[in-house]
């Protein structure tokens, strides 16, 4: 089994129950004959979209860590696929921290190359 990563964009007008419901049937399907199982779960809740998609400005955040056999994707992206209140998704494999929603702005700024050259001197 391998480590995955999936981001879930919900149209903004689809309920929390309902978004509940859909992800349990998701999960289900990886964790019930592979054999996986949910990591992580992290809900980032309403946020702005960078563009459009179908009319709609802003979309329903979660971030989902799982294990599971390889052979068990293909069908949960199909699933994923045929879920209309789905704006998007994006899977893929998941190697270190989890992702989080964190502001440029508050992030730390990281060493410069020139930073390093004079602690070398």
């Amino acid at each position: 089994m391998r480590a995955y990563e999936v981001v879930y964009i919900f149209d903004p007008q689809v309920a929390d129950e309902a978004i509940e419901q859909k992800l349990d049937r998701y999960h289900q399907l990886l964790t019930q004959n592979g054999g996986g199982e949910i990591t992580a779960r992290d809900d980032w809740g309403r946020r702005q979209l960078a563009y459009p998609i179908r009319k709609q400005t802003s979309g329903r955040y979660v971030v989902v860590q799982f294990k599971a056999a390889a052979d068990a994707l293909p069908e949960f992206e199909r699933l994923l696929k045929l879920d209309e209140e789905l704006l998007r998704y994006l899977v893929v494999l998941h190697d270190g921290e989890p992702a989080a929603p964190m502001s440029i702005a508050t992030r730390a700024d990281r060493p410069s190359d020139d930073d390093d050259e004079d602690e070398e001197e």
